[in-house]
């Protein structure tokens, strides 16, 4: 029989025989590997500016980035069909098997794309290949996070589940950040010229090192504990899928996280990091560097709050906190956009300060919506049947309502020819998770999830 105790200095003492890690460690390896995959396929979006040149012939450089963006939506589509395979994966073999698959998957293809020929060397072959390997990256992406999510939920206290969690929740951010660090320190390694002609490779070309270091970390780790536990006890589920979506009592609750937690989340996330970069960018006419430095700034101070408002979470509940930053999101971009561009008035001698301070405090309504959100989901399913059931309405909200929002915002843009038409798309979904989640869902932060596996209880710290 499995069985775990997480003392209050924060470590999982041997059992059954296993090497057993600190907390942190399991943190660390299972985050790292999550940061990587964020960063894999987060430097398509970085560079999409440059790619649109060389993947497409047209003479318009607008409709150019909106194709480009297309194919970057592409492998946000597929994101809950990932969910749904390797969430099956991860209910019927284990955690650790599926996150190890996803992180090969999406190492492989971001290697790839950085070896991808150009439409003027093998026409529109480029583009296809190219969302051959971004649906693979979608794939990927949709089984990682919810095994490295439910893999820390499974070795912590349920008094510290927000707090423990939040650290993964960093991995998303932290893999956009990272993304704008390599993509400015290439840049500044050479000419614009050689940039645009190949030096924009090179960040899709070094992700392999790092993924193959964190295989090599995840590899000695072993099974979640809850799970072993409710496998030798004969409970893992035998069919996952149905049970979770055959379902109507389970199914009604992925719709509920779906439309009252996840979609706004997701609008948010994406508005506050990456819309931001791509308004800089493309509606402002500030340079990449700049724009990018701005982000990755806001971005760094604003880390922090991810544990901050996941350690919160515990002592006041989830909800109250998410639903606090879809509000005030909806509430405020209106605001921030147009004081974004009424200070910058010379794109060339942006306000690199009150710049940063504006992305800032979108990054902040981020940390509030996203830090709580994985135990949140965490504590909305049981064991036997927790990485296909959180993976799907997570994915979803995040694929499909966030993941868009860079195709759509510039698409009604440039159908309108008002640069912010894309705010009244992120508006009404924050808007809709915060009615929704207030008042179709309930606290869960009370939520004993070991009471699944007694033998596998953890000591509350």
């Amino acid at each position: 029989m499995t069985a775990i105790t997480a003392e209050a200095r924060g470590t999982t003492p041997p059992a059954s025989g296993r090497v057993e890690y600190p907390i942190k460690r399991i943190i660390f390896a299972s985050g790292l590997g999550t940061m990587i995959e964020w960063y894999d396929f987060y430097i398509f979006g970085s560079l999409a500016a440059v790619m649109s040149a060389l993947l497409f012939p047209g003479k318009d450089p607008t409709w150019d980035l909106i194709k480009t963006w297309a194919l970057f939506a592409t492998g946000f589509l597929v994101r809950p069909f990932g969910a749904i395979v390797f969430g099956r994966i991860g209910d019927l073999i284990g955690r650790k098997y599926a996150f190890l698959v996803t992180l090969t998957v999406m190492g492989l293809s971001t290697f790839l794309i950085g070896l991808l020929p150009t439409y003027a060397q093998i026409g529109v072959l480029a583009p296809i290949i190219l969302l051959v390997l971004r649906l693979l990256q979608g794939l990927a992406l949709g089984g990682e996070y919810g095994g490295a999510a439910v893999y820390v939920a499974e070795h912590v206290p349920d008094n510290k589940r927000g707090y423990y969690t939040s650290f993964i929740q960093i991995t998303a951010t932290l893999g956009l950040f990272v993304s704008l660090a390599v993509v400015l320190g290439t840049k500044s390694l050479m000419t614009d010229a050689n940039w645009k002609a190949w030096g924009w490779r090179l960040p899709f070309l070094l992700s392999i090192i790092l993924v193959g270091m964190s295989l090599y970390i995840r590899l000695k780790l072993a099974e979640s504990p809850l799970y072993a536990a409710l496998k030798s006890q004969g409970k893992t589920s035998l069919a996952p899928l149905k049970e979770s979506f055959g379902n109507w009592a389970n199914f009604k609750i992925v719709l509920l996280v779906l439309l009252g937690a996840t979609a706004g989340q997701g609008i948010v996330w994406y508005t506050g990091q990456f819309y931001a970069l791509s308004f800089l960018q493309s509606v402002m006419k500030v340079d990449i560097v700049k724009a990018s430095t701005i982000v990755a700034i806001a971005i760094l101070f604003g880390m922090p709050f991810f544990t901050v408002f996941g350690a919160l979470s515990d002592k006041i509940g989830r909800l109250k906190i998410m639903m606090a930053g879809n509000l005030l999101a909806a509430a405020t971009y209106w605001l921030i956009y147009p004081a974004m561009v009424r200070l910058t008035p010379d794109p060339k001698h942006p306000p690199m300060v009150l710049l940063t301070l504006l992305v800032f405090i979108q990054v902040i309504y981020v940390t509030m919506v996203y830090g709580p959100i994985a135990a949140f989901l965490i504590e909305s399913f049981p064991a036997r049947i927790r990485y296909t059931s959180f993976s799907l309405p997570y994915h979803i909200g995040n694929g499909w309502f966030g993941g868009t929002l860079p195709l759509i915002a510039s698409f009604l843009a440039a159908e309108t020819g008002n640069k912010y038409a894309g705010l009244y798309w992120v508006t009404a979904v924050a808007l809709m998770t915060f009615f929704v989640g207030t008042f179709a869902l309930s606290e869960s932060h009370r939520t004993e999830i070991w009471s699944e596996a007694e033998e596998a209880r953890p000591v509350s710290a």
